[in-house]
């Protein structure tokens, strides 16, 4: 099974005051479990390191850049770099939805699961599931 992890998924395991943390933490297990391939995207990376180190500390954000590495290495975790081409598709994507107050990030995410689309999305924003993606756990 391939699962792509938004920021808000990587952000409920690692944060342990985070508000889904705990139905988080659960889910992200049985995805271990189920020996699940993660996929996410440099810029959902950048968004998650970002607030690990203003939330919880640079030590926290190092030990995440750590587990990345150790990840990808492994062939469990995928991470797909935005290009050019990406680009010029979240531009359209968020030029379309302007009443849907996208982020940027999302535009991305969305152009690359086009190219490399994934059976759900780990993690706790809407915007996924009004672009027909499954996401769970569910809020």
């Amino acid at each position: 099974m391939k699962v792509l992890v938004e920021a808000g998924g990587w952000l409920s395991v690692l944060i342990s005051t985070d508000r889904y943390h705990e139905r988080g933490s659960r889910y992200f297990q049985e995805l271990i479990h189920r020996r699940t391939r993660f996929f996410t995207t440099d810029f959902i990376l950048d968004e998650v390191i970002t607030r690990l180190r203003y939330d919880v500390g640079h030590s926290i954000a190092l030990q995440f850049l750590d587990l990345i590495h150790e990840s990808e290495a492994s062939g469990i975790l995928v991470i797909h770099s935005i290009i050019q081409e990406d680009w010029g598709r979240a531009e359209a994507i968020f030029r379309q939805y302007k009443e849907s107050k996208l982020s940027f990030t999302d535009c991305t995410t969305f152009a690359i699961l086009e190219k490399h689309p994934v059976e759900e999305v780990f993690g706790y924003d809407q915007h996924f599931e009004m672009m027909g993606h499954i996401l769970k756990p569910g809020i």
